[in-house]
């Protein structure tokens, strides 16, 4: 079977006895580029190289030029292809496609990165082409930069990595020299991209930084620290929380980010999300710690009940907005839990809800299945019969909870059949409250009285006063 050979060099002095070999039993050669200081190398052990110059001068776009540089090696069959760069996310994947369609073999020769040659007495490293930068990187981890052939690319680089790494960072640049060895220098990350030159030799080393050294963080930095608040030497209160524990804590740090975002404030948003993660970062300690779950589950769980009960975007299920949405999440929900019955939907509502809450999502699953009223002003006059039987029942003496208990799933009925949500109204109503009684005790102190000291029908009748200038407002 005719095969193409790969061999990455990219300096002269990283060739590897197998490429040597490999060159020297070759038919044919192809270069890269002759614009590389191992073509040079090549031309001076004479080999015969023909490059792939032209097709970069005539490709409008690199997915163009993946294709002709893969074409023109699978016409050619049985010949060597040396590259200068990393082509292992671009060329490569090219060139295996069309040689397997053709029948050909494809065999890349071990090699040295650049990172390699550039660096031999740095820690080893993560290699990456500044053309091709990943959606994220681990900092704990040493990292190599390639092909940094420009400011733009230094200047794309600089700010990727400015998002895990200080501005102040020290990084160390290198590049190879007329004699064909490397020359490094050590630069701080903010002037990656206020250097003289660049060109594709470029190479740019990144050691790896400590949680504590970083001003930018993510996920994986928030386990890192409380995991060491957990630790045998960490901070003994949170050594003691348990998953019960810290109920409190998840509920109130919910309503300060509900608070925060009816203040329409960003930056408070941002603050309280930090500490609803810091609760999911601590669950997913003590779960590590009891060889329960980890973060990794968590998320893998999300991403998966995502997926499935998405179908419409990660499958060939269309829909027609969003109630359509709705319907399949319920309907995959309900056959994802393995409920049988709309009455073990009913009671999946978590009784922790608040009330308000919990009886407005109970009865928006029972009208999943019909059991509703037909608006709201039908369920509207619901509200005076309850109000009545609780007067009744007031008079007598007797099921007073009972009857206070279905006005209130009344009124949520209605709140819920306009659309609106019971607990946000209360909310508000209970604001509107402070802040009339604020006006009524600065009204009462304006005349010389407290609150305290009035007898009721002087605060209501404050009350009454104030409730008027607000209208008139």
């Amino acid at each position: 079977m005719a095969e193409i050979t790969i061999a990455i060099i990219p300096a002269p002095c990283a060739i590897t006895l197998a490429q040597h070999t490999a060159l020297k039993n070759a038919k044919r050669i192809f270069l890269q580029t002759q614009r590389h200081p191992s073509a040079d190398f090549l031309n001076s052990l004479g080999f015969s190289c023909e490059t792939m110059d032209d097709l970069y001068e005539t490709a409008t776009d690199f997915d163009m030029l993946n294709e002709s540089i893969a074409n023109r090696l699978c016409e050619k069959g049985d010949c060597v292809y040396v590259a200068t760069g990393m082509i292992q996310n671009s060329q490569i994947p090219a060139i295996r496609r069309l040689a397997e369609e053709k029948g050909l073999g494809l065999f890349v020769l071990p090699h040295l990165s650049a990172g390699d040659v550039a660096f031999p007495n740095s820690a080893r490293a993560i290699a990456i082409s500044a053309h091709d930068l990943p959606q994220m990187i681990d900092p704990e981890q040493n990292h190599t930069i390639e092909e940094m052939d420009s400011q733009l690319t230094a200047g794309k680089t600089k700010l990727f990595f400015s998002e895990y790494y200080p501005e102040e960072w020290t990084v160390t640049l290198a590049s190879i020299q007329k004699n064909g060895t490397y020359q490094s220098r050590a630069i701080k990350l903010c002037e990656l991209d206020r250097q003289k030159q660049y060109d594709a030799t470029t190479t740019l080393y990144i050691p790896r930084s400590n949680y504590e050294e970083r001003t930018r963080h993510d996920f994986e930095d928030v386990m890192r620290v409380v995991r060491r608040l957990r630790a045998p030497d960490g901070c003994p209160w949170d050594r003691e929380q348990t998953h019960d524990s810290l109920k409190n804590a998840l509920l109130e740090e919910c309503y300060e980010l509900i608070d925060a975002i009816d203040e329409n404030d960003d930056a408070h948003i941002c603050e309280e999300m930090g500490d609803v993660l810091l609760q999911f970062a601590l669950h997913a300690a003590i779960g590590e710690e009891q060889r329960a779950f980890t973060a990794r589950d968590a998320c893998t769980e999300l991403v998966e009940k995502l997926i499935y009960r998405h179908p419409h975007v990660f499958g060939s299920v269309r829909v027609d907005g969003s109630d359509e949405v709705l319907k399949n999440w319920d309907a995959l929900k309900m056959a994802q839990r393995n409920q049988q019955t709309q009455t073990e939907v009913l009671k999946s509502v978590p009784r922790s809800f608040p009330a308000l809450l919990r009886s407005r999502k109970v009865q928006k699953k029972a009208a999943d299945i019909g059991f509703d009223w037909n608006s709201a002003k039908d369920a509207f006059y619901k509200i005076g019969e309850e109000t009545e039987e609780l007067r009744l029942a007031m008079e007598q003496g007797s099921n007073i909870e009972e009857e206070m208990g279905d006005l209130l799933f009344a009124v949520v009925n209605v709140a819920r059949l306009l659309k609106l949500e019971p607990e946000f109204l209360l909310m508000r109503a209970t604001d509107k409250f402070i802040l009339r009684f604020e006006q009524m005790e600065s009204l009462a102190l304006e005349q010389g009285n407290t609150l305290k000291e009035l007898p009721f029908p002087e605060q209501d009748r404050l009350w009454e006063q104030v409730k008027k200038s607000r209208l008139r407002e």
